[in-house]
């Protein structure tokens, strides 16, 4: 069986943005231009094909991202039958609430490319930063579309420039609106000088007109911008246009998608989805600047058998590469298992190898998405986007391959949960039903954590926000069907040290016959960052927040010993010394001790390495670490002494304040703490009309009054 689409036709590119900005809406029009559905769903009517979980479509938001595919002919091809001209979208609408932004993280990993939507009325908001930097991180090209034209209080040239003040200078504008707020009617190409108006009763009829009189000045102006930022990304055309030659429209053309797809130039597009204007030239230019699989250099790896660095090119000839980034439990299929394909193609009922388990499994059947409705595949090729069903031992950022040829790719990593509580069941038969919910929510959210809480046994469920961890207990009650109770949301403290200690500890224990004999002298620090290109030394285990050195020379303490060490003082990092937070940024030098020729083991080198650690922290000037939010609030100005002074009273730094069409945005650094309920208390204080984001920033110190109130909580 061969592939029905060539790879260079094929896009895979993700819809992002802040929360209602309008993507979901924007992947309806996508759906219903492409004509993958034959109407369109609305948001407001929790109608829409992308937002299928009942808690989505209650709450007109987008909580898990949802996959599509579909094709398009771009808009000046006439006969749009004519599949020769038809291109495969592989597109995934990901969530802009911070509670779920593990969706948009593990989205930008696999995508090729990203439409990122602002609203026309506010412009960059924190969210967006967030999307951005996920991007950048994952080196992803993107289109811009300033969405919602048609709202009161747009201004496509604010948001413009919001654009070029917080995210890049290297955004640059591809279209002008033909009028804003009520008046807005189309938009101007500014490469061709085209303008172009919708009409039909969904806006499917793009129609050239002639660009209006009152925007030609304009048009010229940033036309020449436009040609300007382009040529510069080519020396040839660069030359010739310093001449006084402008190149042809395919030239410059060739040389926007290189710039795009070398994350030089980011496009701005515009438009209103709802109002059905602009979404047809965003998608040709999907075709035009974003890229396919083939322009995309090799995915590199891991061979697991010499731990060199391996590359798959995308080819279907090649060994079969895959990353596993969502797992979803379907409840008409079971388990499913997003998976994006590299290299090579993958059969229903072969099988794979997983590389980070080292397991093989049996793929039964494959199926392709249409967010919550499948269409079953025999075969997957290079590039696409799928799903496998019933894998069981496969988890996020596992590496799916050939058997004969493995390889690990970089796993994708999570931001740490800051909210948790406790839960427990309601009744003696929820009781094992709630173990089988977790399980699955946690294979499913990796942002999701379950632990238990070692003196009072209960369950703690810990996630990025109120709202997330409000949606799972709510996902547990419908999907699942447990009942439970939970407690009141808790954060997620952390411990860390300020100064460096140094201890000697020796574990002897005589009970008849052989004893045990563990001694051991350790020096900890504070955990600095590494210096910028510095290698980690050979002695060294590092990873996020602990380092561990082992500097035992000349066999003092024998070399099987030292993991013994090192797990005993992992263990005692879970457990901190002030409150029994876990501790962070931590590095642990183990310079000498000695042992025993019979007396020996691996539990007594590791229980004197945990006492080590606990006393050495004691004297190491231990401090509690709070989450630090980054907080967004938009008001209307009468309210703004009110609520700046609320949120100073809340231990709260303001950072600045903005215009967002007729009301204030108020920028701040608030601690999570003091957040909790907060939604209610601003619309109160507000009339109902304040709204609020937040999202985590950092860890910072807390204050010894309150840090003192918080230890005598937990003692």
């Amino acid at each position: 069986m061969n592939r029905d689409y060539p790879l260079e036709k094929v896009r895979n590119f993700g819809i992002i943005a802040h929360i209602d900005a309008g993507k979901t809406t924007t992947s309806e029009r996508v759906l219903f231009y492409t004509g993958s559905q034959h109407k369109i769903g609305e948001v407001h009517e929790g109608e829409t094909t992308t937002d299928w979980m009942e808690q989505e479509r209650e709450r007109g938001i987008t909580i898990t991202a949802a996959a599509i595919t579909c094709f398009w002919s771009k808009t000046e091809q006439k006969d749009k039958k004519d599949l020769s001209k038809k291109f495969r979208f592989n597109i995934i609408d990901t969530p802009g609430h911070i509670d779920f932004t593990a969706e948009v993280q593990r989205s930008m990993r696999v995508l090729d490319g990203a439409i990122v939507v602002f609203d026309g009325v506010a412009g960059v908001e924190p969210q967006s930063e967030t999307n951005w930097r996920y991007a950048d991180d994952a080196n992803v090209p993107r289109l811009c579309l300033i969405n919602k034209l048609d709202r009161t209080g747009a201004s496509f040239e604010r948001s413009y420039q919001s654009i070029l003040d917080r995210l890049s200078k290297k955004a640059v504008r591809m279209q002008i609106p033909m009028g804003e707020e009520g008046a807005h009617e189309g938009v101007v190409d500014l490469l061709t000088m085209q303008a172009y108006t919708f009409t039909g009763n969904m806006g499917e009829d793009v129609v050239p007109v002639p660009v209006p009189e009152q925007l030609k000045t304009d048009a010229e102006k940033y036309r020449a911008e436009l040609v300007e930022r382009i040529v510069e990304q080519d020396e040839n055309l660069m030359s010739a246009y310093l001449e006084g030659n402008e190149p042809p429209l395919a030239d410059l053309k060739k040389a926007l998608r290189n710039a795009v797809i070398a994350n030089e130039v980011f496009p701005v597009f515009a438009g209103s989805a709802l109002k059905n204007k602009g979404v047809q030239l965003v998608l040709d230019a999907v075709v035009d600047y974003l890229p396919s699989p083939l322009d995309l250099p090799p995915v590199k790896g891991i061979d697991p058998k010499t731990s060199g660095e391996i590359e798959r090119k995308p080819s279907d000839d090649e060994p079969f590469t895959a990353l596993a980034f969502k797992l979803q439990t379907d409840p008409f299929v079971g388990a499913l298992t997003f998976f994006r394909v590299y290299a090579g193609t993958l059969e229903a009922g072969s099988y794979i190898y997983n590389a980070n388990t080292g397991t093989k499994e049996r793929v039964g059947r494959i199926v392709r998405l249409q967010a919550d409705k499948r269409e079953e595949v025999k075969k997957v090729f290079t590039g696409e986007i799928a799903a496998a069903v019933g894998l069981k031992d496969t988890k996020t950022s596992h590496t799916l391959c050939d058997e004969a040829h493995p390889i690990v790719l970089e796993e994708i990593h999570f931001p740490e949960p800051v909210v948790s509580l406790r839960i427990e069941p309601k009744t003696k038969a929820d009781q094992e039903k709630l173990g089988i919910a977790l399980r699955k929510l946690a294979d499913e959210d990796p942002t999701f954590r379950v632990s238990t809480d070692d003196e009072t046994m209960e369950t703690i469920i810990a996630g990025m926000g109120e709202l997330h961890l409000d949606i799972l207990v709510d996902r547990m009650k419908r999907e699942f069907n447990v009942e439970a109770n939970v407690g009141k949301p808790q954060v997620a403290y952390r411990e860390t040290i300020k100064s460096t200690a140094e201890v000697e500890n020796k574990y002897i224990k005589q009970t008849g016959g052989r004893g045990q004999y563990g001694h051991v002298k350790i020096r900890i620090k504070p955990l600095e960052e590494l210096p910028e290109g510095a290698k980690i030394p050979n002695n060294t285990k590092r990873e996020d927040h602990f380092e561990f050195i082992n500097s035992i020379k000349g066999g003092v303490i024998p070399q099987e010993y030292i993991p013994a060490v090192e797990k005993g003082i992992r263990e005692a990092l879970d457990r901190g010394i002030l409150a029994g937070y876990p501790m962070v940024d931590v590095s642990v030098d183990l310079f000498d001790g000695s042992y025993h020729d019979v007396d020996s083991s691996e539990i007594a080198f590791k229980i004197a390495a945990s006492q080590a650690f606990q006393e050495a922290a004691k004297q190491a000037k231990p401090v509690l670490l709070e989450p630090i939010m980054r907080v967004e609030v938009v008001v209307p100005e009468e309210f703004m002494g009110d609520v700046t002074g609320n949120l100073s009273g809340k231990r709260g730094a303001i950072e600045g304040m903005e215009d967002r069409g007729m009301s204030k945005a108020i920028h701040a650094k608030v601690p999570l703490a003091e957040m909790f309920g907060y939604t209610t208390t601003l619309r109160s204080m507000t009339e109902g009309r304040g709204s609020m984001t937040m999202e985590f920033d950092h860890y910072e110190t807390v204050p010894t009054n309150v840090a003192q109130d918080i230890i005598a909580s937990r003692k």
